[in-house]
C-alpha cells in the first residue's frame, strides 16, 4: 500500500470489501461503481469473487435476484440504509435464494443514528455498539427464509473515486450544489414570520432542511475517516454559505473530535462554495488536453467523471453508426495499467500541445516494445499520425493486451482533436476575450446585445454556430465574471431580447436534449410551447441574477475580473488561485472571506494564517459539459489550466 492520500484510503477501503465476495453475486450502485472504476477496476472485483461466471450486477429495484447455485451476495452502496434501499434490498433477497449475505455501506453508523433520530446525547452512549447495523442483518435472515442463515452489515468509506493521487471526486454527491438566493423561498417555508431568513449569509445547519443536513452529514462522516486515514487533525475552513455549514460540521462532529486527540498530523480543510466562481467552469482559458476530452466525449454511461472512447478503430468492423455499440467503448480510468496511469496524470498536468506530444510519445513507446513496423516522424502530431500508430496494434492480440490502456487514451487523444466540438473551442475562447474588454468598457446590456445574432434557431444554424446549450454555457460565464450589476433600463430591454430569442430556440428545436428537457419541463420537443419555453428561459435569468451575485457577502474577493489597462487586457482571475494566495501571502494575517470553524476552547483562542497547516481544498464544481456538480477534492497542487 502507498504512502497515506486519496488513491490509498480508497484502496484500503475497497480491499475490505474484496475480502468478502469470494463467489458472491455483487450488487453496486452507480457512486460505489465509480469509485471501484477509479480506485481498483473492475478487475480486481472480478478476480476476488473468483468464480469463472462472475456476476456483477447494478443495485437497482429490477435487479435479478439470485439462483439456487449462488447461495451468497454481497452489497456495495453508497446510500443510507433505510427507505427506498432497504425496500430494494429486501426485494432482490426474497427472490433469490441466498445463504449468506454481505451489505457494505459507505456510510458510518453515526450517520444511521442521525438518519433514524437518534438524539447526540443517546448516540454518545451507544459508542461501540452498532443497533441499527443489527437489527437490519436480523431483517436480512429473514427475508433469506431462516435465522440460521448468515447476514453480516458493515461499514467500508468507499467516499472518493480518485482521478489521480492528489485529485478526487465524490460521485454519491453529484447532485450537492451550494445555495442560491432563490432557495431561502424554500428554507422560509418552514420558519415563522420572526424567524425568516433576509439573506444567505444567516443560513446555518438549523436553517437547512432536514434531508440537506443529511446529506451533508453523510459527506462529513466521510471526510472524517478520509482524515482518521490521513492521520491528521484537521483544522476546518470555509469561503461561502454551504461550505460554512459543512465545515462547522465536521469541526463539531463528535466522532471526528474523538479521533483528533490521538491524531499526530496536522492539516487545514478549506471548503469553497464552486457557486462563487463558475466562470472557470464553463469557460475555455484552460490550454489542457483532459479538459477538452471531458468535455466533448459523450459520457460513460451511470457515471459522472469518466467518457465513452470509440474503439471500432482497433476492431475489423467498420466505423459505421450502427456498428457503434457493438464493441464495449473504452474510458480515460486505468486503475491497473501502470503505464497509462503515468500517461494520465501527464495529461492532467500539462499543456495541450505537450499533451498531445506525450500520448504520441507512448504510443510510440509501446509500438517499439512490441517490435511493431512504427515509421518515426518528427514535428507537429496530428490526429492522423497518432491513428496510424493506434492501428499498428489492430491485429496482434498480445500487444493490445499489453498496451490497452494506452490505446484507449491514444483513441480518446484522436476523437476529442477531430471532434466537431473541438473546432469550437478558439471560437469560444476569442468571444469570452471579446466579453471581458466589452464587460469593462461597456456594460452587461451591450454584452448581451452582442450575443444576440447568435441565438439562432436550429434551422437556421451552421456547423459553426452556438447550440442551445453552447448558448447557455456562455451566459453563465457573462454572468458569473461581471458579479453584481446594476439594472437599468437598456440592461432591461437587452435581457428581454435574449430572453424572447433563446426561447424560440428553444421551442424550434428538432430534439430535446436531456438538458433541456431538464429545464424546459417537456420531454418531447412537440409538447414545448413558446409559453412554456419563455417561462423556463425566465426562470433560467433568475438562476443566472443569483450566480452573478453570488459572492455579493463577500469583502476581498468579490471580483474575478480584472480590468484591463493600457498595457493589459481584461482578464479572469479564478477564485481558487485568489484564495491560495491568500493563504500563502505572509503579510495577511487575518483572512477576511476565509472563515475558521471553531471546534473549541482552544481553537477559538488562535488568530491568523498560522492556522493553515498543509492544505487540502474541496469545492463544489460544475463540469462542463455535463452540467453536474461535483464535489472536487484536491491536496497539495492545484493546475492553472484545470479551472483553478
Amino acid at each position: 500500500m502507498s504512502a497515506p492520500g486519496v488513491l490509498s484510503f480508497t484502496q484500503q477501503g475497497w480491499e475490505l470489501v474484496l475480502a468478502k465476495v469470494k463467489r458472491a453475486v455483487v450488487y453496486l450502485d452507480a457512486a460505489c461503481a465509480e469509485s471501484l472504476h477509479w480506485g481498483c477496476g473492475s478487475t480486481r472485483l472480478m478476480e476476488a469473487v473468483g468464480d469463472p461466471v462472475c456476476y456483477l450486477r447494478e443495485f437497482e429495484p429490477n435487479a435479478i435476484g439470485g439462483k439456487t447455485e449462488q447461495p451468497k451476495a454481497v452489497f456495495v452502496l453508497s446510500c443510507l440504509l433505510k427507505g427506498r434501499t432497504v425496500e430494494t434490498l429486501r426485494n432482490i433477497i426474497c427472490r433469490s435464494h441466498f445463504q449468506y449475505c454481505v451489505v457494505v455501506t459507505a456510510l458510518s453508523h453515526a450517520v444511521h443514528l442521525t438518519a433514524n433520530h437518534v438524539p447526540a446525547a443517546t448516540a454518545a452512549e451507544l459508542e461501540g455498539q452498532q443497533p441499527v447495523f443489527e437489527q437490519l442483518e436480523e431483517k436480512m435472515c429473514e427475508w433469506m427464509g431462516s435465522m440460521n442463515y448468515t447476514a453480516e452489515v458493515l461499514h467500508v468509506p468507499l467516499l472518493l473515486a480518485p482521478v489521480a493521487p492528489y485529485l478526487a471526486l465524490t460521485p454519491a454527491f453529484a447532485s450537492v450544489f451550494p445555495l442560491l438566493p432563490q432557495d431561502l423561498h424554500l428554507l422560509n417555508s418552514a420558519r415563522s414570520d420572526k424567524r425568516r431568513l433576509g439573506n444567505l449569509g444567516e443560513v446555518d445547519a438549523t436553517a437547512l432542511t432536514p434531508e440537506l443536513m443529511l446529506q451533508m452529514r453523510c459527506l462529513v462522516s466521510g471526510l472524517s475517516s478520509l482524515c482518521e486515514h490521513l492521520g491528521v487533525r484537521e483544522e476546518c475552513f470555509a469561503v461561502g454559505v454551504l461550505s460554512r455549514v459543512i465545515a462547522a460540521d465536521l469541526a463539531n462532529y463528535a466522532p471526528a473530535k474523538n479521533r483528533r486527540k490521538t491524531a499526530t498530523g496536522r492539516a487545514s480543510v478549506v471548503f469553497v462554495d464552486r457557486t462563487l466562481d463558475l466562470t472557470g467552469a464553463v469557460g475555455h482559458h484552460g490550454d489542457n488536453l483532459v479538459e477538452k476530452i471531458i468535455s466533448v466525449l459523450p459520457q460513460l454511461p451511470g457515471h459522472t467523471n469518466d467518457v465513452m472512447v470509440n474503439m471500432l478503430e482497433l476492431t475489423a468492423l467498420q466505423i459505421q453508426e450502427e456498428n457503434q455499440n457493438v464493441v464495449a467503448p473504452g474510458c480515460l480510468a486505468q486503475a491497473n495499467d501502470s503505464a497509462a496511469k503515468a500517461l494520465w496524470e501527464a495529461l492532467l498536468n500539462t499543456k495541450h500541445k505537450e499533451a498531445v506530444m506525450e500520448v504520441r510519445r507512448h504510443l510510440v513507446e509501446a509500438a517499439s516494445r512490441e517490435n511493431l513496423p512504427i515509421k518515426m516522424s518528427v514535428g507537429r502530431v496530428t490526429p492522423g499520425q497518432l491513428t496510424s500508430y493506434i492501428q499498428l496494434f489492430k491485429n496482434n492480440l498480445k500487444a493490445l493486451r499489453n498496451h490497452c490502456g494506452i490505446l484507449q487514451l491514444g483513441l480518446a487523444t484522436v476523437q476529442t482533436l477531430k471532434h466537431p466540438q473541438t473546432a469550437k473551442w478558439d471560437n469560444f475562447l476569442a468571444f469570452e476575450r471579446l466579453l471581458l474588454q466589452s464587460i469593462g468598457e461597456s456594460g452587461l446590456s451591450v454584452v448581451l446585445n452582442q450575443m444576440l445574432p447568435m441565438c439562432k434557431p436550429s434551422t437556421q444554424r451552421t456547423n459553426d454556430d452556438y447550440g442551445p446549450e453552447d448558448l447557455l454555457i456562455l451566459l453563465i460565464y457573462i454572468y458569473s465574471v461581471s458579479g453584481e450589476f446594476t439594472v437599468d433600463k437598456d440592461l432591461g430591454e437587452a435581457e428581454e431580447k435574449v430572453k424572447k430569442a433563446l426561447a424560440q430556440v428553444f421551442c424550434e428545436e428538432s430534439e430535446l436534449s436531456p438538458l433541456l428537457q431538464k429545464i424546459t419541463g417537456c420531454d418531447s420537443a412537440t409538447n414545448l410551447t413558446f409559453h412554456k419555453s419563455k417561462i423556463a428561459v425566465d426562470e433560467l435569468f433568475s438562476s443566472l441574477w443569483d450566480i452573478a451575485g453570488a459572492r455579493s457577502l463577500m469583502k476581498e474577493f468579490k471580483s474575478v475580473y480584472i480590468p484591463g489597462n493600457h498595457a493589459h487586457q481584461a482578464s479572469y482571475k479564478p477564485l481558487l488561485k485568489q484564495i491560495v494566495e491568500e493563504i500563502f501571502n505572509p503579510e495577511k494575517q487575518d483572512p477576511i472571506d476565509i472563515e475558521h470553524m471553531s471546534s473549541g476552547l482552544t481553537d477559538l483562542l488562535k488568530t491568523g494564517f498560522s492556522r493553515f497547516m498543509k492544505v487540502i481544498m474541496l469545492s463544489t464544481r460544475l463540469l462542463r459539459p455535463l452540467n453536474i456538480p461535483e464535489l472536487l477534492f484536491a491536496t497539495d497542487r492545484l493546475h492553472p489550466d484545470l479551472g483553478f
